[in-house]
């Protein structure tokens, strides 16, 4: 967005006639103010494309497809708190489902289950990169006792270090940095849970999601 659209003036305010019959024009001190807030933001998203450019490069994937993808992916507005990309790396077919593995980091494998009809119209196959959304809601916290596996039946389960905890009226977020520190991963629960919890930050903590509630969009 141009942010010059972002200020409903006239042109009254911004310039004002000069000259000694009104012949010419000079800058107001708002419309100074204005343009000077242009350029630094020009600046500003100089300076943030050509570290994206840095960081691709770096990646090995600065080639302009894998940068529109980039774009892509910050462009893109979801009410779900947990967003994570990565390619398809198996696929597992059942009579109505199919259980996608994407990979996110070295490190970090999400499930997601999906029918087979969405399958098919993502298109989705190893190599696929898709985006996968998982929404704060749908993730429970555990704390292990050490000597004791708790057993569950969630596929997705993610060890992490509590690194916030932003508590409200009724309900805490707490967001979790993930191995690998490329990924956070961020979870609501009651006020009351994480109380009972201890949770605090520096604390590591398991993150559990079942592989329906993730749901994904695939890159074109």
């Amino acid at each position: 967005m141009n942010p010059l659209h972002l200020y409903k003036h006239s042109a009254r305010s911004i310039c004002s006639a000069g000259g000694q019959n009104g012949g010419g024009t000079e800058l107001t001190a708002f419309g100074r103010r204005l343009i000077a807030f242009y350029r630094a933001l020009e600046k500003e998203s100089q300076i943030a494309l050509e570290k994206l450019t840095r960081n691709l490069t770096q990646s090995g994937a600065g080639d302009a497809a894998d940068f529109q993808q980039v774009l892509r992916r910050l462009s893109m507005k979801t009410s779900a708190r947990n967003q994570f990309a990565g390619p398809v790396v198996s696929l597992k077919e059942g009579v109505v489902d199919v259980e996608v593995s994407i990979q996110l980091d070295p490190q970090l494998v999400l499930t997601a289950i999906v029918t087979r009809e969405s399958a098919e119209s993502l298109g989705l196959a190893p190599g696929r990169e898709v985006l996968a959304f998982v929404k704060a809601s749908s993730i429970v916290l555990l704390v292990e006792d050490e000597g004791h596996d708790t057993r569950i039946s969630a596929r997705n389960r993610f060890k992490g270090t509590v690194v916030r905890i932003h508590t409200g009226p009724v309900n805490s977020e707490v967001t979790l940095d993930l191995p690998g520190g490329r990924h956070v991963l961020t979870a609501v629960i009651t006020d009351d849970s994480v109380r009972r919890l201890g949770l605090a930050v520096g604390q590591p903590v398991t993150a559990v999601f079942k592989a329906p509630s993730v749901f994904l969009v695939a890159m074109d």
